[in-house]
C-alpha cells in the first residue's frame, strides 16, 4: 500500500493546482509533513509523537490525506465504474453473440429440414409422374393393339365383302354369259337392253 500511495500522490500533484500561499508557520510545517508522509513510507511507530499539541497538527495533514484519499477513492470509483462498465458491454456483447449464433443454428436447422422436406416431396410427385407416365404408356399401347385389332377386323370385313363382291360379280357374268348363250341359240333378242330405261 505504501508503493501504491506515492503512485497517486505523483499522478494527482500534476493536476493539482499548486498549494495555496503559506498562512501560518505552523500551517505550513504540517503541509509538509503530510506531503512527506504521502511521498515517504509511513515511518516506524518510534517517531510517533506524543504530545497532543503535535497530534492537533497530525489532524490537518490526516485531512489533506484524507482529501487526496478521496480524490483518489473518486479516481478509483470511475476507473471500477468504467471496468464494470466495460464487463457489462462485454457480457451484453458475448450474450448477443450467443443469441445471434443460436439464432442462425436455429434458422438453418430450419432451412435443412425444409430442403429436406422438399426434396422428399419432389421425388414423391416425380415416382407418381413416372407411375402416370407408366400408367399412360401402358394404356397407350392396349389403345394402340385396340386400334390395330380394329384395323385388322374392319381389313378383313372389308376383304370379305371384297370377295361377296368379286362372287356376286363372277355369278353375275356367268348369267349374262349364260342368257347370251341361250339368246343367241334361239335367236331372240334381249327385253332389257340397260337396266335404267
Amino acid at each position: 500500500m505504501a508503493e501504491e500511495e506515492p503512485k497517486k500522490v505523483e499522478t494527482e500533484t500534476p493536476s493539482e493546482p499548486p498549494p495555496p500561499a503559506p498562512e501560518p508557520a505552523e500551517a505550513s510545517v504540517p503541509v509538509d509533513v503530510a506531503e512527506e508522509k504521502s511521498v515517504i513510507p509511513p515511518p516506524a511507530a518510534e517517531e510517533k509523537p506524543a504530545e497532543p499539541t503535535e497530534l492537533a497538527v497530525v489532524e490537518k495533514p490526516a485531512e489533506s490525506t484524507e482529501e487526496k484519499n478521496t480524490e483518489g477513492s473518486v479516481n478509483r470509483d470511475t476507473v471500477l465504474a468504467r471496468v464494470a462498465t466495460e464487463k457489462r458491454i462485454s457480457l451484453i456483447k458475448a450474450w448477443e453473440e450467443s443469441e445471434k449464433s443460436k439464432a442462425e443454428n436455429k434458422a438453418h436447422k430450419k432451412l435443412s429440414s425444409i430442403a429436406a422436406w422438399e426434396n422428399s416431396k419432389k421425388a414423391a410427385f416425380e415416382a407418381e409422374l413416372k407411375k402416370i407416365e407408366e400408367q399412360l404408356e401402358k394404356q397407350k399401347a392396349e389403345y394402340v393393339e385396340k386400334m390395330k385389332n380394329k384395323m385388322a377386323l374392319l381389313h378383313k370385313e372389308a376383304e370379305e365383302k371384297k370377295a361377296i363382291v368379286e362372287a356376286k360379280r363372277g355369278e353375275d357374268l356367268l348369267k349374262a354369259e349364260e342368257a347370251a348363250a341361250k339368246y343367241r341359240a334361239t335367236g331372240t333378242t334381249p327385253k332389257k337392253i340397260l337396266g335404267c330405261f
